[in-house]
Parts: C-alpha cells; structure tokens; sequence
C-alpha cells in the first residue's frame, strides 16, 4: 500500500520590509512550508483572492492596504484562516489587530522560536 505524501502547508507573508521578508520567506520554506510572498497590502489582496492559504502574516503598517485592512477583508471572507500579525509600532498597534481578530501577534524584533511555536500551534491541529 502507498501513502501520499502530505501537502504542504501554504502561508502567504505581506510584509514591505524586503529584508524582513526575506527572512520569513527562507525560515518559512527551510520549514517546509509552501510560502508566497506579498511587498505590499494591495499585492497581498489580489494573492488571497486568486490563491488559498493555510495562515497569512501580515505586516500592520503598509502602504496601499495596511494590515488591519488584511485582516479585516481576511476575516469576512475567510473567517476560518488564522491571521499573524507583526508589527513594530506597539500598544496601539497590537490593540487594533486584536480588535480586528487578528489570532495572534508579534512584536517586531520577534522571536523566531515564539513564531515558530505559534505557527505550528495553528497548522499542526
């Protein structure tokens, strides 16, 4: 008897910082995860809206569409795809990606091991 082999997990990261996205990007895929890539809010719409993900992380403060506008449009329409916001911008910041029902967020500089923990916490169930 065969088995086929799991899919992988797909993530998509909106992040304009490009070496903050790049650093997601390889971390992410050395993980094993089938990982795209969005510089920007706009860019990252039109990926949700032509592809389907497992989890999204987002930046929150972006030109075009910022994350809370991501996580707003997510969570209409796809209720059910975890949301990681990161940010660097503090209190305020996190507060409103809460409010917007983020499902998790991160303080930048963020721990790659608390990162790593809270992806596995939402695609391993």
């Amino acid at each position: 008897m065969t088995t086929t082999p799991e899919k992988k997990k797909r993530i998509l990261v909106i992040e304009d910082d490009h070496e903050v996205l790049g650093m997601l990007v390889d971390y992410l895929s050395f993980m094993g995860y089938d990982v795209s890539a969005s510089p920007d809010g706009l860019d990252g719409l039109k990926k949700i809206k032509e592809n389907q993900y497992d989890l999204i992380i987002t930046d929150l403060s972006m030109p075009y569409v910022s994350g809370i506008g991501i996580i707003t449009v997510l969570k209409k329409g796809h209720p059910e795809i975890p949301v990681i916001a990161i940010t660097g911008f503090g209190y305020y910041a996190e507060e409103l990606a809460h409010e917007k029902k983020a499902d998790a967020i991160l303080s930048k500089p963020f721990d790659i091991q608390k990162l790593k923990e809270t992806l596995t916490g939402f695609l391993e169930k």
